[in-house]
């Protein structure tokens, strides 16, 4: 026990040491061009793994306000680096095209009853239209987790097949949280320069094109992006509209 308390401990000072080495290099009132801000991400992520490229936009809108949601999907051009299991709700030829597509689970109640029971290892959940009434029984344990399929986001539909493969393709879905701040995953730091960029331009657009008709003054207020242990870059943001 006292070894694995010791390396833990070890690893957080090297942890530590290595993210105070990569916070001197990044001025904090400064914001760098969109290619300046990934060069000096990539230049920072020294992880033994490979770490996620998460990008937070501070909008200007009041979240609390019904009509200053904001909310959507979006495909990365270049993936997110990871493989999506997805899970779908459908019955008959639907259920066949989404296995085709290469589901992960693919049912209808009984679908239902693994997650009941905990069956919840996949990352996007689709349903046909005439599955919702068996979905909708499940929204304590999808709810929480952000997986319960949404017409709006495209995971009600009944072209299943289409939805499965953007989900795999490299689908991210945002969301603005009470404090009025987007944030997601958009990549990995092993990406190059040019695949962060695009991701994160297609990012930021979708963002733009999600803006609330109550929300006024300036909306986009600060785009900043980090790798998963390293610190935040602010972007100046009409480097990005311009990318």
């Amino acid at each position: 026990m006292a070894k694995k308390e010791n390396s833990a401990k070890v690893e957080k000072a090297v942890g530590g040491k290595r993210y105070a080495a990569a916070a001197k290099t990044v001025v904090r009132t400064k914001a760098y061009s969109i290619t300046e801000a990934v060069a000096l991400l990539k230049s920072n992520a020294k992880s033994k793994f490979n770490e996620t490229v998460e990008v937070a936009v501070n909008l200007g809108v009041d979240p609390r306000q019904s009509d200053q949601q904001v909310r959507g999907m979006v495909a990365m051009p270049n993936g997110i680096g990871k493989d999506i299991r997805v899970a779908v709700f459908a019955r008959g030829d639907k259920a066949a095209d989404a296995i085709k597509a290469g589901a992960e689970l693919v049912g209808a109640d009984d679908l239902a009853e693994k997650i009941l029971k905990g069956e919840t290892n996949f990352d996007r959940c689709i349903a046909t239209p005439d599955m919702m009434a068996v979905v909708g029984k499940l929204g304590k344990v999808l709810g929480p987790r952000g997986l319960m399929p949404n017409p709006k986001l495209g995971t009600v539909t009944a072209n299943v097949a289409e939805a499965v493969k953007n989900a795999k393709s490299g689908q991210v879905e945002f969301r603005v949280e009470k404090a009025g701040i987007v944030h997601a995953g958009i990549g990995k730091a092993g990406f190059s320069e040019e695949a962060i960029v695009q991701n994160l331009k297609a990012f930021i657009d979708a963002v733009s094109k999600a803006k609330p008709a109550g929300s006024k003054g300036t909306y986009l207020r600060k785009v900043s992006v980090s790798s998963t242990m390293g610190p935040g870059i602010k972007i100046d943001i009409a480097s990005i509209l311009a990318a």
